[in-house]
């Protein structure tokens, strides 16, 4: 099954964009193959909300077919000038890609990769968009965000992005260690009392025994994920974590979102069952984003949605991120889809193995761990502030200090993935000849489980950002290649010819 073609947000070398704006009804602009144009013909995803969304604002709009009724050329002109300034200011600025040194034919093969994978039915839709020096270079909306209903693909989808909820849990607990309201040496115990009397589950001959703690679990421990605590699956405690609604209980071990209880109701809880391993022994993959996530919210005094709401989301105009979308959103939220064992994508269970409780659901827990829903615009906003220090657009969330401390290797050699490291709450590249992967030393990033990428390079100036709904993925292997083909588009200083 062959799936919608992708929706590009500006005019490359003429490639055919549709610009639709919604003011009383549909009105479409199509500039065709072929057609010369401004080439500040914009891309601005909608960061507005509301009813009122537009998919593309053009600085300046192709000379009107002279068949076209001079009373809506007058409307599309008058349409146009009225809303540029808006949606430019809440959004992304957009610019040519030789300006900003990519190379625009290197760039259309990022078009026919993510379409190849929507046409063979690898996967169901994707948005994607690249940023250099805070100007859009690239972008795209690919396939269908719901192939059942047809529903397209479109810039302003949103995505539940799992684990990349977890880059803006680290920033949170940032804030308040910039204003000495957490330290990083505190001690978990102080905020989560339950965490005082944890044990190790340790392999003996006869099964297992708990023993206490070498020292205390750390804030530090947290964002760096040496706490010991991992999703609860493991052999040793998965049954502990079974009982009490948490591990194998748990979807995939990660999904909270059904809870019907407060994110520090099942921490307090968390903390008397049995750890995977002693803190800053071993780097391990878990619950430590969620413990943070009640650390942040009971140092702060307030619910971990409404921090997030106020320190981060509303001065950097992140206007479409939530734990749960609110019910006017809710039609925008991309369906989840599996791929089978045999490769093909199915529609995927509802449930914590699927579609989750983001709509339906208590709406309670709020888990920093793995519970945000965002679209690929308001997260690439997040990513440029870190990209600028901690700033964007003249609100200023982090330190630049605090940024560099955060995104350095903390764990040493405890990250075992060759050429990487982690930091205070991101992977880290520090050595792309070990790695053997594309990228400057000092890239950081991470993802989602269901099939979500990021990355930030601070040298060449970029944030990256592909947004998919696969669960599971299988191995898909768009995100490796589209990364390759970014940095294949980069244009070497001074040199043109070629490219």
């Amino acid at each position: 099954m062959r799936g919608r073609r992708g929706r590009r947000w500006s005019s490359v070398l003429g490639i055919e964009t549709t610009a639709v704006y919604r003011w009383g009804g549909p009105i479409q602009l199509r500039a065709r193959s072929g057609h010369t144009q401004d080439p500040a013909w914009k891309r601005v995803p909608s960061f507005a909300g509301g009813d009122a969304r537009r998919q593309a604002v053009p600085s300046s709009l192709p000379p009107p077919r002279a068949t076209m009724p001079r009373r809506i050329t007058i409307l599309v002109l008058a349409l146009a000038l009225s809303v540029a300034p808006v949606l430019v200011a809440q959004g992304l600025p957009a610019g040519h890609p030789a300006q900003l040194e990519f190379s625009p034919q290197r760039l259309a093969r990022i078009d026919t990769l993510i379409q190849s994978y929507v046409d063979e039915g690898r996967s169901p839709g994707v948005v994607a968009m690249i940023l250099r020096r805070g100007t859009v270079a690239w972008s795209g909306a690919f396939g269908m965000a719901d192939r059942e209903s047809k529903q397209p693909m479109t810039a302003d989808a949103l995505f539940r992005i799992a684990s990349q909820t977890k880059a803006v849990t680290s920033v949170a607990a940032m804030i308040l260690v910039e204003e000495g309201r957490l330290r990083l040496g505190d001690p978990v115990s102080r905020f989560i009392p339950s965490f005082a009397d944890a044990r190790v589950a340790v392999a003996t001959d006869s099964g297992r025994t708990l023993v206490p703690l070498a020292h205390r679990i750390t804030i530090r421990d947290l964002l760096t994920q040496t706490a010991g605590l991992s999703y609860g699956t493991g052999s040793l405690i998965r049954d502990d974590y079974r009982a009490a609604g948490l591990g194998p209980a748990a979807g995939y071990g990660w999904y909270l979102a059904d809870k019907n209880e407060p994110v520090c109701a099942t921490m307090d809880r968390l903390g008397t069952l049995p750890l995977a391993a002693q803190p800053e022994e071993v780097w391990i993959y878990g619950y430590a984003s969620d413990v943070l996530g009640c650390v942040v919210e009971r140092a702060a005094g307030m619910p971990l949605d409404q921090f997030f709401q106020e320190r981060i989301f509303a001065p950097l105009q992140m206007h479409d991120s939530w734990f749960f979308p609110p019910d006017s959103a809710g039609h925008r939220l991309t369906a989840v889809y599996s791929v089978t064992t045999e490769g093909t994508l199915v529609r995927a269970p509802v449930g914590p193995l699927g579609q989750g409780d983001y709509l339906a659901g208590p709406r309670l827990n709020f888990a920093g761990g793995a519970g945000l829903v965002s679209t690929a615009g308001d997260y690439a906003r997040f990513l440029q502030m870190l990209l600028n220090g901690g700033e964007l657009d003249g609100a200023r969330i982090l330190s630049p200090a605090t940024v560099s401390l955060m995104t350095v290797n903390q764990v040493g050699a405890l990250y075992s993935q060759p050429g990487f490291g982690f930091g205070l709450g991101f992977q880290i590249l520090e050595d792309p000849g070990l790695a053997g992967d594309y990228g400057s030393v000092g890239r950081f990033g991470w993802g989602g489980a269901y099939a979500t990428n990021y990355w930030v390079d601070p040298t060449e100036e970029l944030v990256v950002v592909l947004m998919q709904q696969l669960l599971p993925s299988r191995g898909l292997d768009l995100a490796g290649t589209f990364r390759t083909m970014v940095y294949a588009a980069l244009i070497p200083p001074a040199r043109t010819q070629g490219y």
